[in-house]
């Protein structure tokens, strides 16, 4: 089967496209034949050698796909041949076939397809742990979302309207704002343009952010620390600029709010039983409609460099995925 190979680190162009061989279940595991792979900005740092979980050379990249089981292992519950899954692998995703053990396996609405089952339970749940337990956002709040027009920062926009928050997207462009119009936020925020802080005070009446979701990091945090409202909560979802600020432990005394860590893999460990219950509550939002997963770009396999560059020339816009087999 053909395979994305990270050989060393670098960029996209180091990687490489090889005929490998097909991979083999243990017990519990399956082994899905990949329709589509999406893309995630830890991605794109692991190639790197940047993540904080870096796994051994060689290795092949990606972490969620949507795709057919067409092995199973022999104590593996719950799925059959020829189910059509969502699957998380953590590695190995943008190749044909990915082995993924039952754990990582969810059945997908028959209104869902490849592309977007691809795109779904990473992003998803990343927002909606954040928003949900995390943050505990309350109707009426007023929720600032940095990078909205990414894949988390989307979900974060549309999640946010739907727990009753009033919310604002901030962006870097005014085209990624027009883009993330569409999910009809209450407010948009240009953040490469003029006073940050001053503008998020003016878009709440001085009060400041009851909620601020953070997946960028750098000198804006900095500000989202001087924008926030009395017992606000700062989610820390990621550091996309590529900078990890520092937290200002005197503005969280002034301001009594709060620096919160949001690591859906640990979370996902440490309370399996909440996670579950979260990604169902997400599925049955997608089934009734509630959800519109976003899929912007879409590369062949052997496109894969292009890929991955939309994330560091920072155009991302949606979902990025890889289409390795037609549906």
């Amino acid at each position: 089967m053909k395979a994305v190979i990270c050989n060393s680190y670098g960029p996209p162009e180091n990687l490489s496209l090889e005929e490998i061989s097909d991979p083999i279940a243990n017990e519990d595991e399956a082994v899905v034949e990949v329709y589509s792979a999406s893309l995630n900005f830890p991605d794109g740092l692991q190639i790197q050698g940047k993540y904080q979980f870096q796994p051994p050379m060689p290795f092949t990249p990606g972490s969620e796909v949507g795709g057919i089981i067409r092995s199973l292992g022999t104590s593996l519950k719950g799925f059959q041949i020829g189910d059509r899954v969502m699957a998380t692998p953590g590695l190995g995703g943008l190749a044909e076939k990915v082995v993924v053990g039952s754990g990582g396996l969810r059945k997908i609405p028959a209104n869902m397809d490849f592309k977007t089952a691809a795109s779904f339970a990473m992003v998803y749940t990343t927002s909606y742990y954040a928003l949900k337990q995390r943050a505990n956002l309350k109707a009426g709040e007023t929720l600032l979302v940095l990078g909205s027009s990414g894949g988390v920062g989307l979900t974060a926009v549309e999640l946010g309207k739907l727990m009753g928050a009033r919310v604002i997207a901030a962006a870097s462009s005014d085209e990624k704002l027009e883009f993330v119009n569409q999910l009809q936020p209450d407010e948009l925020l240009n953040y490469s343009i003029g006073n940050f802080k001053e503008k998020v005070k003016e878009l709440t009446e001085g009060r400041g952010a009851d909620v601020i979701y953070d997946p960028v990091g750098g000198d804006l945090f900095d500000e989202c620390c001087r924008c926030i409202n009395w017992n606000g909560r700062l989610l820390v979802i990621g550091f996309t600029s590529g900078k990890i600020p520092e937290y200002k432990a005197n503005l969280a005394l002034l301001k009594g709010s709060s620096m919160v860590g949001v690591f859906l893999g640990r979370f996902r460990k440490e309370e399996p039983e909440e996670y579950e219950e979260n990604f169902t509550e997400l599925l049955n939002m997608y089934e009734l409609g509630k959800l519109n997963p976003l899929v912007t770009e879409s590369f062949a396999l052997e496109d894969y460099a292009a890929a991955f560059n939309v994330f560091s020339e920072r155009r991302v816009m949606g979902k990025v995925t890889l289409q390795i087999k037609a549906e």
